[in-house]
């Protein structure tokens, strides 16, 4: 990446202040409408538009700030449309890790008495969703979200910290993004927190590993966007493609962390230092 395009990713704070702002309003007004005592029709109808207005929030603020200007815009067609970053290993890297890591800690539960029907393939996610199918969802989210993330959000941090901080930074910026579908009843998210606050922890613990090996395979294959699809669209749907008990999903946050603690001592230079922006 050259020091004087990543320059122009400079307006963080216009990006995901929007970025933050727009979904919270929509998604807290559709969690108000998922816990009314009184349900219709319209009501249902109303819940999943804002709820998908929200998710696809953050990629139109991108696309704002991409078509204000003409350099910005030939970069992402570019990032997009190039298939230089897609390097067998990291494009297999991407496709294949989350689903190892749930099978391997699947594995590791069932050593400690859970039930080997974990691997049950149901074909139905543990989610609802209004208007739209969950496996709608799950695959649309992944495309919108890193159209936006790693088309502006991922490089406009990149500007100013490491790629360490950067991950960390954003990281925590996701956790609070997340926060409205929380009280969406029957969301994702919010099953999380009926679990229980180990499960709502290793939510939270999970996304920061996540990201820093999904910002790892970005920057190993040259900031291509379509390599962070893969593996957020991998990681949707390895996690609600078996019948997972939740305590192996703890254990595939801590397989996870081991590969990125190794990812981070390997690719040191990287991930601690800015001379990959060279």
């Amino acid at each position: 990446m050259k020091i004087k395009m990543i320059e122009k990713y400079n307006k963080p704070i216009l990006f995901y202040g929007l970025s933050l702002f727009i979904p919270w309003v929509l998604w807290f007004a559709a969690a108000y409408i998922s816990r009314l005592a009184v349900s219709n029709r319209y009501l249902a109808i109303m819940q999943g538009i804002l709820g998908i207005l929200g998710l696809v929030a953050p990629v139109f603020v991108a696309a704002y700030l991409f078509l204000s200007d003409r350099e910005l815009l030939s970069d992402l067609k570019t990032r997009i449309f190039r298939m230089k970053g897609f390097n067998p290993l990291y494009t297999a890297f991407s496709v294949l890790l989350i689903f190892v890591s749930i099978i391997m800690a699947q594995l590791t539960s069932v050593l400690f008495g859970h039930s080997i029907d974990q691997f049950f393939i149901s074909g139905h996610p543990k989610f609802t969703s209004v208007l739209f199918s969950p496996w709608f969802i799950l695959i649309f989210a992944p495309v919108v979200e890193e159209l936006a993330w790693h088309s502006y959000g991922t490089d406009t941090l990149l500007r100013k910290f490491k790629l360490f901080t950067s991950s960390i930074v954003f990281a925590i910026y996701w956790v609070f993004w997340h926060l409205p579908l929380s009280f969406i009843e029957g969301y994702y998210h919010s099953n999380i927190v009926e679990e229980g606050w180990l499960y709502s922890l290793n939510f939270i613990l999970s996304l920061f590993v996540f990201v820093i090996l999904m910002n790892w395979l970005y920057l190993k294959t040259n900031r291509n966007i379509l390599i962070t699809i893969l593996f957020h669209l991998s990681a949707n749907i390895s996690n609600e493609l078996f019948a997972t008990h939740p305590d192996s999903k703890v254990i595939q946050t801590g397989i996870l962390l081991i590969v990125s603690i190794v990812v981070l001592f390997k690719e040191r230079k990287m991930f601690f230092g800015k001379e990959f922006l060279a």
